[in-house]
């Protein structure tokens, strides 16, 4: 990921932000060698936990029907 001194970025703000939009690619500033901010696309997704670990998981056995094993529930 490319980075940039915030003084700089400052100085050609416009510029970058026309590159950002046309690469893709987000542009971390910083400031003293330390990222305080990313700029990103506008409308670039984010990822979702939906299908996070897909094919990771695996389920053994049967989880819906009931437990053959008496339990208590607490009051």
């Amino acid at each position: 990921m490319n980075s940039i001194n915030a003084s700089e970025f400052q100085a050609r703000c416009l510029n970058l932000m026309d590159q950002v939009a046309h690469t893709g690619k987000p542009l971390v500033i910083t400031r003293d060698d330390k990222p305080v901010a990313t700029l990103v696309p506008y409308g670039e997704k984010r990822p979702t936990i939906v299908g996070l670990h897909a094919g990771a998981i695996q389920i053994l056995g049967d989880i819906v029907s009931p437990l053959k094993e008496p339990w208590e529930a607490a009051d």
